[in-house]
């Protein structure tokens, strides 16, 4: 094959990389990698890098391939047939389109559980009891056994993304994941994580707020992961009660820094506009006590791995928090209730988890009138069963999702989970794949910071990102990867055989809608190798061409957006 020279470069070429240079990936990076522990995929370091720059492309496209980019991971061959058939215009569809997946229960997923069960997880329906005596009570020496919790769930989060039918669930599941982060591979997370992900992340994506926070709070994960296992009224830790109000409700948007708590303004009336450092001392007193049932030599405490309240570690005396006096002596664990309770009501917490639903599913930058609306009916449905789902039904119906385009770029997660379903991928995840996926840096659940993977494209679209990108698009098209495979030829019809017609095929397949011509001629281009894109190719330059072209597509600025 032939390359075509950087002068015919179309704008924006950063993006358009040229398929044929997949042939000088080094022969090492095709080969599987033998299993290597602790833990296969532990995040790299990325160095920062200066962000290439993407401008929205075209014009806004049809709301299917709105809906199933932003909603989905992406369309599957037939979901995009299967929206248009949802109601007679573009807005019942749309409409029918969420309320299907505001109800993922409604959903038949069987096809999902049955590609689940042919994988033989031994750890996804076990009890965090269960969980904790079989791995982290694990006393042999095979360190497997103890991450394999992890390294199931990670392995069912793909397939889910890749096959189920219930995707809003799924894109709900990634993001509250990252919000509510913890890292999977600390050695007292990896063996209950399957606990932390069913029971507490997807059990309540499309619940009540309030509950959620009481389920990571109480959570063995959240308790490890910020130290909250250890916080005692001889010894506060302040880790959990911080990023509690800096990144789980309030944000940082609502911090006022180091001032007096009476200063700040509704203090008086029981409504501070934000909070302070003492607001922050002072949850981490309530939340004082509140640990796990880690070990078997202390009164009042069993070796379960379950969340217990240990009284004699509480700081009983009473506290002021948000305005709001907390009495001594309260009943066990009332004052820390009393913290949630305040915080989940709090309209700064509203905004704050609102504008970030909307920058998940609009724009890095929200409309602020979006925002409000959602932030409005947060806070009005605080007490209701299906807040979240309320909350997130004015977000996904309201013009700006519709009619924004071009201003949120796909996540490794997002872009790899979205190809795999492009191109129909027959997917059984080994350490082979993650050696790739890890180079492009969001493997899952390693995030070791308490913000979770960011959510913009500067953080992304990187030159060494894209590079990435490029060469996980090469391995999943040409098999590099053996426990990868994709049938390109098989699913291109007989009668497509032009550089023209394979083209257009494959970019409708593949996106949904038409590129920019002067992308679609690069595609052309470099399918027809000097040929005309009228004429037809013999098989054998099909099979040749075939992979490298679906790359080429993969990598398009189109390809990118969401």
């Amino acid at each position: 094959m032939s390359e075509t020279t950087s002068s015919q470069m179309p704008p924006r070429r950063e993006f358009l990389m040229r398929a044929s240079a997949a042939a000088t990936l080094p022969l090492a990076a095709r080969v599987s990698r033998a299993f290597v522990p602790r833990p296969p995929f532990r995040p790299m370091r990325r160095p920062r890098r200066t962000a290439i720059t993407a401008q929205p492309l075209e014009a806004t496209p049809a709301i299917e391939v709105i809906a199933l980019n932003r909603m989905a991971f992406g369309p599957r061959p037939g979901d995009l047939e299967a929206f248009r058939a949802l109601g007679p215009t573009p807005q019942a569809r749309l409409e029918s389109y969420v309320e299907q997946q505001l109800h993922p229960e409604s959903i038949d997923d069987s096809q999902l559980d049955a590609r689940l069960a042919a994988q033989g997880f031994t750890t996804l329906n076990k009890s965090l009891e269960q969980l904790w005596s079989d791995h982290m009570l694990y006393q042999g020496d095979d360190y497997h056994v103890h991450i394999l919790p992890a390294w199931e769930t990670v392995a069912a989060t793909w397939q889910r993304a890749v096959y189920s039918q219930r995707q809003l669930l799924e894109t709900l599941t990634d993001f509250w994941h990252n919000h509510f982060n913890v890292d999977a591979w600390q050695w007292e997370i990896s063996p209950i994580f399957v606990h932390y992900d069913r029971d507490v992340i997807r059990a309540h994506a499309l619940g009540n707020f309030r509950e959620m926070l009481q389920a990571v709070a109480t959570s063995t994960a959240m308790l490890y992961y910020l130290d909250n296992f250890i916080n005692s009224r001889a010894g506060p830790n302040e880790n959990y009660g911080r990023e509690l109000l800096e990144l789980h409700t309030l944000g940082a948007e609502n911090y006022l820094g180091v001032r007096e708590q009476a200063s700040i303004p509704g203090f008086s009336d029981g409504q501070p506009i934000g909070y302070v450092d003492e607001d922050v001392y002072e949850a981490t007193r309530c939340f004082t006590g509140w640990r796990v049932n880690d070990n078997d030599w202390q009164d009042g405490v069993q070796n379960t791995g379950t969340f217990l309240y240990y009284d004699e570690w509480h700081d009983r005396f009473q506290k002021t928090f948000l305005g709001h006096h907390i009495p001594s002596d309260q009943a066990p664990m009332k004052d820390g209730e009393d913290v949630l309770d305040l915080l989940a009501a709090h309209p700064g917490t509203g905004r704050f988890i609102a504008r970030k639903l909307a920058r998940r599913f609009i724009a890095d930058d929200p409309p602020q009138e979006v925002v409000d609306q959602a932030a409005a009916i947060f806070t009005a449905r605080k007490d209701a069963p299906d807040q979240l789902r309320q909350t997130l039904r004015v977000i996904l119906l309201s013009d700006a999702f519709r009619e924004t385009w071009g201003q949120k770029v796909k996540r490794p997660f997002e872009f790899t989970a979205s190809a795999l379903r492009a191109i129909n991928a027959e997917v059984s995840l080994s350490n082979d794949f993650f050696w790739f996926y890890r180079q492009m840096g969001q493997p899952l659940f390693s995030h070791t910071t308490p913000d979770g993977y960011p959510d913009v494209r500067e953080d992304w679209l990187t030159t060494y990102g894209v590079l990435q990108r490029w060469r996980m698009a090469g391995a999943v098209v040409n098999g590099w990867i053996d426990d990868v495979s994709a049938d390109l030829l098989g699913q291109t019809p007989a009668h497509v055989r032009t550089p023209n017609a394979l083209a257009d095929f494959w970019i409708q397949r593949i996106l949904g809608r038409s590129m920019a011509s002067e992308h679609r001629q690069t595609v052309v281009d470099f399918i027809a190798q000097g040929r005309n894109p009228a004429f037809d190719l013999s098989g054998e330059q099909i099979a040749e061409r075939l992979p490298s072209m679906v790359q080429l597509i993969l990598m398009s600025p189109e390809f990118q957006l969401r």
